[in-house]
Formats: structure tokens, sequence, C-alpha cells
């Protein structure tokens, strides 16, 4: 297990930009896949964007093209870049890992950060 800590949330107006990261507790060099989901009141929890030890990325297509997610094995942290924020990305963000241990998925969460988009 990895202990997952994001930071960087706040209160942003439309049209601006956020980052979020994320800094795990041991080296993220072994971590299968990171990403960033997000839950919005009364929403279910939903994937934002993911990044694999390999460094490829997936996005959801509501973010695809103004955000941009990373990943900087030497700091054993993630980050998400939000560009053109909406106001409809508001929402508490979580940073995901997920490690397979002998085709056994083990998977950590961070607490969350809020992302606030005024309009």
């Amino acid at each position: 297990q990895v202990q997952l800590v994001e930071s960087g949330g706040g209160l942003v107006q439309a049209g601006g930009s956020l980052r979020l990261s994320c800094a795990a507790s041991r080296s993220i060099f072994s971590i299968n896949a990171m990403g960033w989901y997000r839950q919005a009141p009364g929403k279910q929890r939903e994937l934002v964007a993911t990044i694999t030890s390999g460094g490829s990325a997936n996005y959801a297509d509501s973010v695809k093209g103004r955000s941009t997610i990373s990943r900087d094995n030497a700091k054993n942290t993630v980050y998400l870049q939000m560009d053109s924020l909406k106001p409809e990305d508001t929402a508490v963000y979580y940073c995901n890992a997920v490690t397979v241990v002998r085709t056994i998925p083990y998977e950590s969460w961070g607490q969350g950060t809020q992302v606030t988009v005024s309009s």
C-alpha cells in the first residue's frame, strides 16, 4: 500500500488554471498506474485522467484537451494540470494508485482536494 496526499485545490474563476499534486509515501516507480478521479455533490466518482508507469496517459472526454497528467518518479509525485476550467469541473479530486502484484491489483486513494470553479 502507498499513502497519497493531494494538494493544489482551491477556488478559481472560470477560464483559470490549477495544478493538482499527489505526493506518494514511497517510490512510485513500481506503481502500475496512477490517476485522478473526481466526485461532484450528488454524483458518482468519475475518472479524470490516468497515467501508466510507462507514461501512457488517458483522459476523460470532458477534460481532454484542457488537462495534462504527468508523473515525476524522482519526486514520487503525480500532477494534474487543468486549464480553461469550467464550473462543471467543480468537485473533490482524488488521487489513485494501482499496483499489481502477482495479477492482484492493490488500490490506494488519497483524501481528496476540493476544486471550486466560479462562473
